[in-house]
């Protein structure tokens, strides 16, 4: 499942295998909060560092406009946003994009406990700003 060209693969990994512990335990047909606490739990077990309900600014011509809140932020650095729908749709794959967008993170899953088997997605933020490390030409 890693695949070494894609940044944070590991990591994803690591989330996408919580998430599969958690649909084979649960199955589907549960309320989004309940596969969040679940795979809240899974993720403390493996040991990974992550905010729940992790609030971030949204931001237009570089001010701020709001904020939205992330399902997960895992080690600062993927955003996880989780469905409990029978079928993933365009829009909702556009929304996790978006977000990354909003957000300035380049890698985000989108996890979908709602059908019979899980569904996930990896999805690349391609305006992604690297921040500046002293460097002036990035």
């Amino acid at each position: 499942m890693i695949k070494e060209e894609h940044k944070y693969s590991e990591l994803t990994s690591k989330i996408i295998g919580c998430a599969m512990k958690v649909h084979s335990a649960l199955g589907n047909g549960f309320q989004e909060v309940i596969y969040q606490r679940a795979l809240e739990i899974e993720m403390k077990d493996a040991g990974l560092s992550f905010s729940r309900e992790h609030e971030m600014p949204v931001y237009y011509k570089h001010e701020q406009i709001g904020t939205r809140r992330v399902d997960f932020l895992v080690e600062g650095v993927v955003s996880v946003e989780l469905k409990a729908i029978t079928v993933l749709e365009d829009v909702h794959l556009a929304q996790a994009i978006n977000y990354l967008e909003a957000y300035d993170l380049e890698i985000g899953l989108l996890i979908n406990f709602g059908a019979k088997s899980l569904q996930f997605k990896r999805v690349a933020n391609k305006k992604f700003k690297q921040k500046n490390q002293g460097n002036p030409n990035v």
